[in-house]
């Protein structure tokens, strides 16, 4: 896959190396420096900004995408990024009016169990805001072939920075509270440091002409709004929920099995930081056949590499709660649940990619709004009865019900197909492994436990995969390893 491989294998690298900084932030000096209290207040406010962003940004990330491969010569090109850059600007200053005004009702949604959220509920618009444009300018690197420094912005500085903010809390430097406000700085140097580089990239010439095809534009921006909005709020908004039944503490609880669950999707973020804009070019210029080859070989890499990750987790759960500072345990179940709907977005590869590029696109509108009420729904009957075991639940049914409509639609109207017989293969080898794995643990330390453990796990998995010939991208790039460790 040429590209997308090279450019996959070192956003995979940084992303790992991202989510080993986030892991100690998330896992253990969030838990030991900030407390549940404090920590629930970070997960509130970043979830809130989460589920902003589609609109901040108003869609442009994806619509830049979709329409850039449409422009013929470089002053469409010009006329086009101008545009997009303004676009936004109709929506987000509205919005933000809207908000310092329906603040109090909001403020009487989110306070009524958590009183302590109010000097901070000002931040969710805001790091929204940063949150947006910096999706937007990261687009703009993309449709030029260049995700890597984007995306070490977002998955190492930025948790570099969070990182020695938390050490600043512990060394007195800043309060908690302090924290908080400084953790919307590091969003804002996110949005401008990758604004830079796009300039680099590409620097903007101010053209301003609307575009011939404006209402087409905005037609695509609003489904991005819709359908970008569902796809946050399957992942943020049950965090949103928990304040108004729960104590903000519970958020705490949760953020960390969330972050332990979402390991699993770390190849689908970083091969898909590149994946999509090859796929908006294959439609683009109507090569069925190697979008097909390319949906298929996206949803079997990820689902071997994918399920090795959920694997590690699933099988190491108990040891990693003993490693973790305070009394986060409860949230076990929690992993298993999200864990199993990351899972699942994971083996569907580049299904989103081929939805936002297909001309079928305004149907999944209903999709989405059915989805939202769903979620609302299954959140207020849930949480009140298991807490944040319910939240997981909610999200677990709806990522079920809401993707397998996506997969659905792009069999039906697209013809395209992600499973194979392998697929069938992959999820035997999983269920082998983990039923040999999951009842028993070395008597040993944890760490020692979970490194011996995940290196058996690892061993038998990988030759399995490999004398099956599940993925020949894998197996290819083994048979690299081997070669070059002369041990073929």
């Amino acid at each position: 896959m040429g590209i997308v491989q090279s450019q996959s294998i070192k956003n995979t690298i940084i992303t790992f190396f991202g989510f080993g900084i986030g892991a100690v932030n998330a896992l253990f000096l969030y838990t030991q420096f900030l407390g549940k209290m404090h920590y629930g207040i970070v997960a509130t406010v970043l979830s809130g900004a989460n589920i902003l962003m589609p609109l901040m940004a108003f869609g442009i990330h994806n619509t830049l995408i979709r329409f850039y491969a449409h422009c013929k010569s470089e002053k469409e090109r010009e006329e086009f990024l101008t545009f997009i850059l303004l676009m936004p600007l109709l929506f987000i200053i509205p919005l933000l009016v809207l908000f310092y005004f329906f603040q109090e009702p909001i403020s009487v949604f989110l306070l009524k169990e958590n009183p302590e959220l109010k000097p901070f509920l000002w931040l969710i618009p805001l790091v929204g805001l940063f949150m947006g444009y910096f999706e937007i300018f990261y687009a703009w690197v993309k449709v030029h072939m260049q995700s890597v420094f984007g995306n070490f912005i977002s998955e190492v500085v930025v948790r570099l920075t969070i990182m020695l903010l938390l050490f600043s809390v512990y060394w007195q430097w800043i309060s908690k509270d302090t924290f908080i406000y400084c953790l919307a700085l590091a969003y804002f140097l996110q949005l401008f440091a990758t604004m830079l580089y796009a300039f680099k990239v590409k620097m903007p010439v101010l053209r301003f002409v609307i575009p011939h095809n404006v209402k087409e534009i905005f037609g695509y921006s609003f489904f991005i709004i819709i359908s970008g909005g569902v796809a946050v709020m399957l992942v943020d908004f049950d965090k949103v929920m928990i304040p108004s039944y729960l104590k903000v503490t519970e958020n705490a609880l949760y953020s960390v099995a969330i972050f332990i669950a979402t390991v699993i999707i770390v190849p689908s973020r970083a091969m898909t930081q590149i994946i999509y804009p090859i796929t908006a070019k294959l439609m683009a210029e109507n090569k069925h056949d190697e979008l097909n080859d390319l949906y298929k070989k996206s949803a079997i890499n990820l689902q071997v590499i994918g399920g090795l990750l959920m694997l590690g987790i699933f099988l190491n759960i108990n040891q990693i709660y003993l490693l973790i500072p305070g009394n986060y345990a409860t949230g076990t179940l929690v992993v298993f649940l999200i864990g199993l709907s990351k899972f699942y977005d994971l083996i569907l590869g580049n299904n989103n990619a081929i939805i936002l590029n297909t001309k079928y696109y305004k149907t999944v509108l209903a999709f989405g709004f059915l989805l939202v009420f769903l979620m609302i729904g299954l959140n207020v009957f849930f949480i009140p009865l298991y807490g944040i075991v319910g939240a997981a639940l909610a999200t677990l049914i709806s990522v079920l019900v809401y993707n397998t409509i996506k997969l659905l639609f792009v069999v039906k109207k697209m013809d395209l197909y992600p499973f194979t017989t392998k697929t069938l293969k992959s999820f035997a080898i999983i269920a082998l492994v983990f039923l040999a794995f999951y009842f028993w643990e070395f008597p040993f330390y944890p760490i020692i436990n979970i490194g011996l453990k995940s290196i058996l796990i690892s061993v038998i998995y990988v030759f399995l995969n490999y004398k099956l010939n599940i993925s020949t991208e894998v197996n290819g790039v083994i048979d690299t390893v081997l070669m070059k460790l002369k041990l073929r």
